[in-house]
């Protein structure tokens, strides 16, 4: 179909004649007559009833009135631009975007653009739904456009992360909740509720995210929908009822101290905001940055506009140069680097999935169910990222795959938590844990099939944290005992949780002693040798990994032998797999281990988490720091989380640390076994490779 013959039917349509509508083409009539049939030749089927001379629109040709239109005025625009870029005139930049990011996100940017480009005239268009900003984007109504949504379902538009935005509780300052530092929105349930339309950005990423938690707003007992922001401040400030904003809402009452914005645990990380391009100008823009061409030319304004949004000058949002240099950073760290290790690796930046325009009205039906059990140690602080965080936040729920062959999957997940890993490694082997998050001679454990006829394989994905010098297991003993070295322990009775990285460790620094016969180790059934006080006259001491070594000196009692962990190998702990799970459902495997990263960049950067760990494992915050690495801050402790942290949250396999373990442990009676290993098989690195490149 040819334009030309579009604007014919157009003008025959209008005056329902083909004589007259020959007469304003200044054609023949045989000559409309003729377009009009070849049109309905390439269509296939009539546009007209013809009667005499009286013609009456088809069903079709009423349709093609109504949409025929809009190529026409695209073919406009089009033309229009084309001009301008041969002539190099374009000069106005016209940015579309919904109303709070024009009020308070946008004014920001356009001020330094025209500070910089003084010869380009702007003009921000609003539009009141997606809808609105999508049609003005393909149109070339507006030239780029910004949003919160994502329209990466649309082939027309490319979009680019340009920011982070942040939602929250809103209350009014005087509500008794304003001055909580963290809530769950289970908490929530019973207060009354005012929102946003549905076509709002913020309610349609409040229902995404229930129902990914699968909850909905009918959990909630009064919820009210109002048309505007004005309506919602009055619900606030003279109803005390709750609200979900973003960061870049009511900003006035914020700095006037009029409502407080509360973190919410579902919403523990951000949301892109996206800068959206016609793919026509995205892909010009890509041949002349290819090209380094420094002729100038027509989309220098948007090309300019989109560098400047690039760098992250907003004031509100978390991206920034410094961002994107640290996620570079992070996926640049050298697996080959020294075992000592100066800094904790920087996380990668992590946000929350933004709802795609064109699916967000989507509830799939359920058709078949998925069930992963995750064995955890919640209270071995170092590997709360792996475990503990991902499942408060409800993380894993977010990324799990829910496109393509997984719509419609309704996933069950549970969570097995145990105070040491030998009964994850079991868990593991009898197929009845899917994830397993272990410490480094457990994790050893689980990929030996002593028995293969009846033993699952399992595979290993990722790290979670390590310490490069060989911290984080200790040998304590009675504050009164007279044992200080080793070589003291000549003869003593050892306690120590079977199959855990301490009892990797003890037997080591036996070993390396030549002392490994002449010291018994015995199974101890408690990680709180305080409350055992018969088992205490039983034992000479106890070896531990952390934090309970650190908890049973913090509560008194207890000291560290002077000399432990006597061959300095690397700590680490990691995450293994069903070799079944990780052939079957390899989308789910990546989806966990985006959790993963999502939550150590959580831990990383939010100054109260080290507080929140400690409650939810009834554990002191000052242990929890101390353990784990952090970033920033924490007023409630007053530490410098950042150089506290005994652990470094590491997700890179070190197979060179691994293969140390091996090596030193298959010398040791009752561990040759380890020795079958194959780590080019075992270890399985591509998994977090996709993860990272897709977070």
């Amino acid at each position: 179909m040819e334009i030309y013959q579009l604007k014919v039917f157009l003008e025959v349509a209008r005056c329902l004649s083909f004589t007259e509508a020959a007469d304003a083409l200044n054609l023949t009539q045989p000559a409309v007559s003729a377009k009009i049939r070849s049109l309905e030749s390439e269509l296939g089927t009539t546009l007209f009833h013809r009667l005499g001379r009286r013609v009456e629109l088809t069903l079709i040709g009423q349709y093609l009135l109504d949409k025929g239109p809009e190529l026409v005025n695209l073919e406009t625009h089009l033309v229009q631009e084309i001009e301008e870029l041969k002539q190099g005139k374009r000069s106005t930049l016209k940015i579309g975007c919904m109303s709070d990011t024009a009020n308070h996100w946008l004014p920001s940017l356009l001020f330094r653009y025209r500070q910089q480009y003084p010869d380009v005239q702007t003009k921000c268009s609003q539009f009141d739904s997606v809808e609105q900003l999508y049609r003005a984007v393909t149109s070339g109504e507006v030239d780029v456009g910004i949003s919160d949504l994502s329209f990466s379902g649309f082939d027309e538009i490319a979009e680019i992360i340009i920011d982070t935005i942040h939602y929250s509780l809103v209350v009014s300052a005087s509500h008794t909740l304003a001055q909580q530092p963290w809530l769950s929105l289970k908490e929530l349930y019973h207060h009354p509720w005012v929102l946003s339309p549905e076509t709002a950005p913020s309610r349609i990423i409040l229902e995404k995210r229930l129902e990914e938690l699968g909850l909905s707003l009918a959990n909630f007992s009064q919820v009210e929908y109002v048309d505007s922001p004005n309506l919602i401040r009055t619900y606030l400030l003279e109803g005390h009822y709750l609200s979900f904003v973003s960061n870049l809402e009511f900003q006035v009452e914020q700095q006037a101290n009029l409502i407080k914005l509360v973190p919410l645990e579902e919403f523990a990380l951000g949301t892109p905001l996206f800068l959206l391009l016609p793919k026509r100008f995205s892909q010009c823009l890509a041949a002349l940055g290819q090209s380094g061409s420094q002729r100038q030319h027509g989309l220098e304004p948007i090309q300019n506009f989109v560098n400047l949004a690039e760098k992250g000058i907003q004031p509100f949002g978390q991206w920034s140069r410094r961002e994107a240099s640290i996620a570079a950073h992070a996926k640049a760290q050298d697996p080959s680097q020294s075992r000592k290790s100066a800094s904790p690796p920087t996380p990668q930046v992590a946000r929350f999935q933004s709802p795609s325009v064109h699916v967000r009205s989507h509830i799939p039906q359920h058709t078949k169910s998925l069930t992963l059990t995750i064995g955890t140690q919640n209270h071995t602080i170092q590997t709360v990222t792996a475990g503990l965080i991902i499942q408060k936040l409800g993380l894993l729920e977010h990324f799990l795959p829910r496109e393509g062959r997984y719509s419609g999957t309704q996933y069950q997940i549970q969570w097995w938590d145990y105070s040491s890993g030998a009964p994850i490694v079991a868990g593991l082997q009898s197929k009845q844990i899917d994830i397993g998050v272990l410490g480094d001679y457990p994790l050893l454990l689980s990929a030996v099939q002593q028995n293969a006829g009846t033993l699952a394989e399992t595979r290993l994905i990722s790290f979670v944290a390590s310490n490069p010098d060989g911290a984080g297991n200790d040998v304590i003993v009675p504050h009164r005992s007279l044992l200080n070295s080793f070589e003291d322990l000549r003869g003593r009775v050892i306690a120590v949780p079977f199959s855990s990285a301490a009892h990797g460790m003890i037997m080591r620094s036996l070993h390396r002693k030549h002392l490994l016969d002449d010291v018994k180790l015995t199974s101890i059934d408690t990680l709180n040798p305080q409350s055992r006080s018969k088992r205490l006259q039983q034992v000479d001491g106890y070896a531990y990994f952390a934090p309970f070594h650190e908890i049973a000196k913090h509560k008194g009692g207890f000291r560290r032998l002077s000399e432990s962990n006597v061959d300095r190998l690397p700590t680490f702990h990691g995450v293994v797999v069903q070799q079944a799970l990780a052939e079957t459902y390899p989308e789910v495997v990546v989806a966990y281990l985006k959790a993963l990263l999502a939550a150590q960049y959580w831990y990383a950067t939010t100054p109260i988490a080290p507080t929140l760990v400690s409650r939810w494992v009834n554990v002191e915050a000052a242990i929890v720091a101390k353990t784990l690495c952090g970033r920033g801050k924490d007023d409630a402790i007053g530490t410098d989380l950042q150089k506290q942290g005994l652990f470094f949250s590491e997700t890179q396999i070190r197979t060179d640390w691994v293969n140390e373990h091996i090596c030193q442990l298959a010398m040791i009676s009752g561990n040759e076994h380890l020795r079958q290993i194959n780590l080019n098989r075992w270890i399985q690195s591509e998994f977090l490779e996709t993860a990272r490149a897709s977070l």
